[in-house]
């Protein structure tokens, strides 16, 4: 009979010493939040802990006041060895020398007797720096990006734990732990540690997870939040989490990069009445220029439909460095369902959905996109 889930991570978190926790590509402040509550109560328990994340350095920043794990870093490169070998039996080596050119790098090897023998050589890949792996917030490895196709071994040789709150996870670890329930992974989060965490879960951690959780419900005022968020918050505040000020800073404090960013998405926003929908453009000239980043665009996405009561869906046409022209919708399901089976290569989080276009045009992405869009009349 197997373990519980909580039981099978304790179990792997004991045996580990260093533990290396990834966040999503194009994460969020509730997958760093969890991801952050996570390293601290590890820290509290003596591991070695590294977040990584390709967005996880600027997520840091604006967690700083929480007082995240100190190693945050945008890649994992140099986390394994490789031994090249030399059986000296036979041949033993009396020096060796190496040269670095510009795409090239040498090994000089000065043999005891005569020359070498190829077969005296072997190749061997050593274990990662790393013994356990734990990853917040991803559907499947794709969506950690450049982490895991770079070193795609690291999930087949390093034992595997996921957590998430959505239904579309692949569950790709060997411990999965995925509540549909939950509003957000940092709730799952705080569940676990409720059961494993014990005297280590202290006010530092909670104070990440509750940020966590007040990112991802938008401070309780998205309509995805549940009870159950409610009532984690409640458990965090209990064990210190000082919920004002983090609503404060996280929510209220809005750096003045997003808030420009904002302003120039409100300055060309447009509205169709009968399909209920109002949409605007973000050039790279606009995200350059206002000292912001891509992967503020979902909150400046939600920032338009929090204060506007009209718009069913809102739509924001950006670019990134995958795709000429990428579409981020915010609206209802049926909505999003029509538009998830007319494009494919669609990612959903909740109620907003991203597509991805090769059109190069963004009024020729409208065209395309607002066809699909249904008037207020037709979709009752």
């Amino acid at each position: 009979m197997s373990l519980p889930l909580e039981l099978q991570v304790k179990e792997l978190l004991e045996k580990s010493s260093s533990v290396l926790i990834l966040l999503p590509r194009e994460q969020n402040g509730d997958a760093f939040g969890a991801a952050a509550g996570l390293g601290a109560f590890f820290e509290k328990i003596g591991k070695s802990v590294t977040l990584s994340g390709e967005d996880a350095e600027d997520s840091s920043k604006r967690f700083a006041f929480l007082h995240p794990p100190k190693t945050v870093v945008p890649t994992i490169s140099g986390v394994r060895e490789f031994i090249l070998s030399f059986n000296t039996k036979r041949n033993d080596i009396v020096s060796v020398r190496s040269e670095r050119t510009d795409d090239a790098y040498n090994i000089f090897i000065t043999p005891e007797k005569g020359s070498i023998d190829p077969r005296d050589f072997s190749f061997i890949p050593a274990k990662f720096s790393f013994d356990l792996v734990i990853v917040t917030g991803a559907p499947d490895k794709e969506s950690l990006g450049l982490i895991a196709s770079e070193n795609p071994d690291i999930f087949y040789e390093v034992p595997v734990i996921t957590l998430d709150c959505r239904a579309e996870s692949e569950r790709f670890g060997q411990v999965n732990i995925v509540d549909v329930t939950a509003s957000t992974t940092s709730e799952v989060v705080t569940k676990l540690l409720e059961k494993i965490g014990g005297p280590h879960f202290d006010a530092r951690v909670a104070g990440l997870l509750l940020g966590g959780i007040v990112s991802g419900t938008e401070s309780f005022q998205k309509e995805t939040t549940t009870p159950g968020a409610l009532h984690a918050a409640s458990q965090l505040m209990d064990r210190g989490a000082d919920q004002h000020d983090i609503i404060f800073r996280l929510v209220k404090t809005q750096p003045l990069s997003l808030l420009k960013l904002w302003g120039r998405a409100m300055a060309n926003l447009r509205w169709d009445d009968a399909k209920k929908t109002m949409w605007a453009q973000i050039s790279q000239k606009d995200v350059a220029e206002t000292g912001s980043r891509p992967t503020d665009i979902p909150l400046i996405l939600e920032k338009i439909k929090s204060h506007s009561s009209l718009g069913n869906t809102v739509i924001i046409f950006s670019t990134s460095s995958d795709s000429p022209v990428v579409v981020t919708i915010k609206s209802t399901d049926s909505v999003l369902e029509t538009l998830s089976t007319t494009f494919p290569n669609t990612l959903r989080r909740g109620d907003v959905l991203a597509i991805p276009l090769e059109i190069t045009s963004f009024s020729d992405a409208e065209a395309l996109i607002l066809k699909e869009i249904p008037t207020e009349s037709s979709a009752k």
